[in-house]
């Protein structure tokens, strides 16, 4: 190889390198593999959802990455799949609306759409988790679900931006090209236009609006996968992440995994904000609309492939062989450990500055193989007893669930109805004003404002995740979660007091905060419950070893599935709130109300020696 690249200069000779080694790979993998790429793939196929029983002796070789510290860039790859997600998130939020209403759904229907997937959510999500905990396929416990939620998502992503097209294709009628409309900038509820629909107007003949049934099923379908899925999709991504690291490692991946939420949704709104149709790329997807999903959809296919090929995981059946073997002693264990045969500590070394090589050694010796088991459930529990175990969980994690739906009810407000508030109480513009009057320019420049103040928020968000993990080493994990919430709620305070333009962006920065917070915190005391089988103390704050029938993921379901709930609830109350009061300021005051209350059921949330 380095005798043909001395052949070559420049980036020529670079180009021929790069051919000669794919050559190189190519004549390799058919040597590997002699019955050609359509065996092969079976064979993987198979190999993934087979349930192959396994012998103890084969984690030496195959599973000894699950118990080794992990660099940055690894727990990157295993976050990648939020990133992903949040690219979809924020293509969701900002155009599933106005697609809606411009094919004929009614505002008044909205709430409808928006509460479906939280409803189905709310119910299924733990269901999810605790099948998951249950899985027994070769491919692992979390990356089937990661795969299927996915598989959601992708599907979402093709139906929205084309559900039109397909009613067309299904027989809906076309609208006649001399209706005009007034477009709709988002689903947020309004103040100033109450019981006022912003809908197509034809002022000759109704009829000539189209007909289209058809499309809105298939839009309102695909809402509702990518609702769900983007956010149902989080659960096992969070136990995929909690599985494949030790304890010792899921700050820093709960930390990276929310920097990489943020980032996400930072680029995701960015997307959206650039004028697609003046550009080739708008061209030829067909529109601003399309171009953006379809962008989305590679990017998200791309998070979610380098996040799944990541880690392999311990199948369950593997696991319970290892906890029921008498020869898999602690010593065993020490061998999987200090295996020379994957020098993946060096790795750790070089790519980690804050970690010495010497501090990582200590680290990995000390990580038990029961820590690791005792994050799986018993297998001898019934169906009856596990669902059971769901609905009478431990006080500790029914007050970090009530904690959790407090802080999602809180960042919902923000999240939703935020631009609205923009576009009303900081611009006073109207939504419903006739189109070209100075009014509803305010409106729609306060819409367009409102924008740069959420992507603030996820940039927040990504910054605030890189040190939230050294925050809690030094002031302790009480202290970052109520101060988190303090410091969301003080700046939504704030932000309803001066409406101004500069509150609009440097308060922004504290609704970051609590996003960086809820995606990190209740995950990690989950994962520090389960690691020390400690779920209740008694009344000198004494620790009680508890095995549980739960597994993790059913546990991060539980927490999870507050989403649901908080976007239901407030999808059913927020516009009452906002009708009564006259005014979108009560969005932020409510968020700074709900963050408040949250505030004050972290400070009763068991953190042990966190």
């Amino acid at each position: 190889m380095v005798e043909k690249l001395n052949e070559y200069e420049g980036f020529l000779g670079r180009l021929h390198g790069v051919r000669d080694s794919f050559k190189e790979r190519t004549q390799k993998w058919k040597e590997d593999h002699p019955n050609g790429v359509l065996s092969s793939v079976r064979s993987w196929i198979f190999n993934l959802f087979s349930q192959e029983q396994k012998e103890v002796g084969d984690v030496t070789d195959e599973y000894s990455h699950l118990y080794k510290r992990k660099t940055r860039h690894e727990l990157i790859r295993v976050s990648a799949a939020v990133m992903g997600i949040e690219f979809s998130y924020a293509a969701e939020t900002a155009f599933v609306s106005p697609t809606l209403l411009k094919i004929g759904v009614e505002h008044k229907h909205m709430t409808l759409v928006w509460a479906l997937s939280p409803l189905v959510g709310f119910f299924l999500t733990p269901v999810l988790g605790s099948v998951s905990d249950r899985c027994r396929l070769n491919l692992g416990r979390r990356r089937p679900f990661i795969i299927l939620m996915s598989i959601g998502v992708l599907i979402g992503l093709l139906l929205v931006p084309n559900g039109e097209y397909f009613g067309y294709l299904a027989g809906d009628i076309p609208a006649s090209q001399n209706v005009s409309f007034q477009p709709v900038l988002s689903h947020r509820t309004t103040a100033l236009a109450q019981d006022q629909n912003i809908t197509l107007i034809d002022e000759e003949n109704e009829n000539n609006l189209g007909y289209h049934p058809w499309g809105i099923f298939f839009t309102i379908l695909g809402t509702v996968l990518l609702d769900f899925d983007a956010d149902a999709c989080q659960s096992p991504a969070r136990a995929y992440l909690l599985d494949v690291t030790v304890p010792d490692d899921h700050a820093r991946g709960l930390s990276t995994f929310t920097i990489m939420a943020g980032l996400g949704g930072f680029f995701g709104y960015a997307t959206g904000g650039i004028n697609w149709d003046i550009t080739i790329i708008g061209s030829l997807l067909g529109g601003h609309v399309r171009a953006v999903f379809t962008l989305i959809t590679f990017i998200f296919v791309i998070c979610v492939v380098y996040t799944v090929t990541s880690f392999k995981e311990m199948p369950l059946s593997l696991i319970e062989n290892i906890n029921s073997s008498s020869k898999y002693t602690k010593d065993e264990s020490s061998r999987v450990i200090n295996s020379t045969e994957i020098n993946y500590g060096t790795l750790v070394a070089k790519d980690e500055d804050e970690y010495e090589q010497e501090e990582n050694e200590d680290r990995f010796s000390s990580y038990d193989t029961g820590q690791r088991l005792s994050m799986v459930p018993p297998p001898n529990a019934s169906l009856l007893l596990y669902l059971k175990s769901i609905i009478y969980m431990p006080y500790s994690l029914r007050i970090l669930c009530l904690t959790n739906l407090f802080c999602w009810m809180a960042h919902v407000c923000y999240s939703l109805y935020f631009t609205d508030f923009v576009g009303e109480a900081v611009f006073n513009g109207n939504p419903a004003g006739i189109e070209g009057s100075e009014e509803r320019e305010l409106y729609e420049e306060g819409i367009r404002f409102g924008c740069w103040g959420m992507s603030m928020y996820s940039l927040s968000c990504a910054c605030y995740s890189v040190i939230i993990e050294k925050l809690i080493k030094r002031f302790r994990a009480r202290n970052v979660y109520v101060g988190g919430l303090l410091f969301y709620s003080s700046g939504m305070l704030l932000m309803a007091i001066t409406k101004h333009k500069v509150g609009v962006i440097v308060f922004s920065w504290t609704a970051g905060v609590m996003y960086s917070t809820l995606f990190t915190m209740p995950y990690l005391l989950v994962a520090h419950y389960h690691a020390n089988n400690t779920f209740e103390q008694d009344r000198d704050d004494i620790a009680k070893n508890d095995q549980q029938v739960r597994g993790l993921g059913t546990d991060v379901a539980l927490v999870s599935s507050m989403v649901f709930l908080a976007q239901f609830i407030l999808s059913m109350g927020m516009g009452s709130i906002v009708s009564s009061t006259g005014t979108t300021t009560s969005v932020v005051t409510v968020a700074s109300l709900l963050a408040f209350f949250g505030a004050m059921s972290a400070s009763q949330v068991m953190y042990l020696d966190l």
